[in-house]
């Protein structure tokens, strides 16, 4: 395999039509994951949530470090996913 063919994990936040946040893990393009999640493709969560919209991405060399950042990030309260995204409730 070829350097620029090496695979790519993201771990991504998508902010869903009701303002609630969602957080997944996916391989090589994370707008094609976003595409899928507003098609109705995506996870059962965000099905009935559409459109969503992408706010938040981190790149990893493996999958299991996107999966347990995807994990870390789904425990924290909705005020810290906030803040991790730069937005702050007033």
């Amino acid at each position: 395999m070829r350097e620029d063919e090496k695979k790519k994990f993201y771990t991504y936040m998508v902010r869903c039509n009701d303002g609630s946040l969602y957080t997944g893990y996916t391989v090589n393009s994370v707008e094609d994951r976003v595409d899928k999640h507003n098609a109705g493709n995506g996870a059962k969560y965000t099905k009935s949530r559409r459109p969503v919209t992408l706010v938040y991405v981190e790149e990893f060399e493996t999958k299991e470090q996107a999966m347990k950042r995807e994990y870390e990030i789904k425990n924290y309260s909705k005020i810290k996913k906030e803040n991790l995204i730069g937005i702050r409730n007033t």
